[in-house]
């Protein structure tokens, strides 16, 4: 199961730098680029959302199937075992939400970048009219 964590680690940590180079100023020359290698990585990178679904059932299912472990029950070592057990579901939830909120940001300045660049040709097809 920690290769699926590592592979959305990943997956979310590419998805962070590609938005961090597209929003960056400065780099007008190689926007284009960025652009289109965004763009194509796009559709490939939409299996992220059926794959974090898949890992939210899956932080649901051992949360609902795990023993609870309340007051003079557990020992120790058991307490201490759960209490871990809920802090990875806590931050695997968190990596869960931060995918898929930087796919959809992804997504969405990708577009706002293409849109900005055809109004840009447009500007400029005005100009060498007039």
């Amino acid at each position: 199961m920690a290769l699926e964590w590592v592979v959305l680690g990943y997956a979310a940590g590419a998805e962070a730098i590609m938005l961090l180079f597209l929003t960056m100023p400065g780099l007008d020359r190689l926007r284009k680029g960025l652009v289109v290698v965004t763009r194509n990585a796009l559709k490939p990178m939409l299996s992220v959302v059926p794959f974090c679904l898949f890992l939210l059932m899956d932080i649901y299912w051992k949360y609902e199937t795990t023993p609870s472990c309340e007051g003079h029950m557990c020992s120790p070592s058991e307490h201490l075992r759960h209490q871990k057990s809920v802090m990875k579901s806590q931050r695997n939830f968190m990596l869960i939400t931060s995918a898929l909120l930087l796919y959809w940001l992804l997504f969405c300045v990708t577009n706002m970048v293409m849109r900005i660049e055809r109004m840009n040709e447009q500007i400029e097809k005005l100009k060498r009219s007039e």
